[in-house]
């Protein structure tokens, strides 16, 4: 299932990893495409949202 969030607080390549193994590590499989311009990141995974937004605010991102 595609999902997309809006993550503030990405500046950086390091921060573009952090999103992507806070995702992986829920589900490894996931597909992910990140686009930080435009604070938005794409998720193709079967992990609920809930999980996923959670993961990716544990990383220190302020998720809409």
């Amino acid at each position: 299932m595609q999902q997309v969030f809006e993550v503030q607080g990405m500046t950086c390549g390091h921060c573009e990893r952090a999103v992507t193994n806070a995702i992986q590590g829920i589900d490894a499989q996931a597909q992910i495409k990140i686009d930080r311009s435009a604070n938005r990141v794409e998720v193709d995974s079967s992990a609920s949202r809930d999980a996923l937004q959670a993961a990716i605010a544990e990383e220190g991102y302020k998720v809409a």
